[in-house]
C-alpha cells in the first residue's frame, strides 16, 4: 500500500514542487503543470481489482492536491496553469501485465481500453489551449466504460 502513496502522491508532489522551483528560477511565468490522475480519483471503482480501494484513495488525494495547487497559484496571481488528466483504463505495460497475471476481474478486462496515444493526444490538446484558458480537469474513458 505504501507503494501507492509513494508513486501516486509523493512522487507527483515532489516532481511538482521541483518543477515550480525551476519555473520560478528561470522566470517562466506561464508554464503548465499536468497531473496524471485517474477516474479512480473521482469514483471508487471496486471492479478494478481486489484491494483497489487504497489505490483509489491515493488518486482522490491527488485530485485534492491538484485543486489546492491551482488555488494557491491563482491566489499568487500566477499565470501557471494546472490540469488534471484522469483517464479510464489505458492499455499500458502495467495493465497488460496485470491482465496476463489474472489480477483483474473478467468484467474489468472486458471493458476495452484506451491506447497510450489517446492520452498523449489529450496532453497535446490541453497544452495547446490558449494561455488564457485553463482546462482544469480532463476525463477520458474508452467508449462503454463508466465514468
Amino acid at each position: 500500500m505504501f507503494l501507492f502513496i509513494k508513486l501516486n502522491v509523493l512522487s507527483t508532489s515532489i516532481c511538482t514542487r521541483e518543477t515550480l522551483k525551476l519555473l520560478e528560477q528561470d522566470h517562466i511565468e506561464d508554464g503548465h503543470i499536468i497531473i496524471m490522475n485517474s477516474i479512480a480519483g473521482h469514483h471508487n471503482h471496486a471492479l478494478i481489482a481486489s484491494g483497489s480501494g487504497f489505490y483509489s484513495g491515493t488518486k482522490h488525494m491527488l485530485a485534492a492536491l491538484t485543486k489546492a495547487l491551482h488555488t494557491e497559484l491563482v491566489q499568487k496571481k500566477s499565470k501557471i496553469r494546472v490540469t488534471s488528466i484522469s483517464p479510464g483504463l489505458v492499455l499500458s505495460r502495467g495493465v497488460k501485465a496485470h491482465i496476463e497475471a489474472g489480477a483483474f476481474t473478467e468484467d474489468f478486462a472486458a471493458l476495452g481500453a484506451l491506447d497510450c496515444k489517446d492520452i498523449s493526444d489529450a496532453v497535446l490538446y490541453v497544452v495547446g489551449a490558449p494561455n488564457h484558458v485553463v482546462i482544469s480537469e480532463l476525463t477520458i474513458v474508452p467508449n462503454g466504460q463508466l465514468m
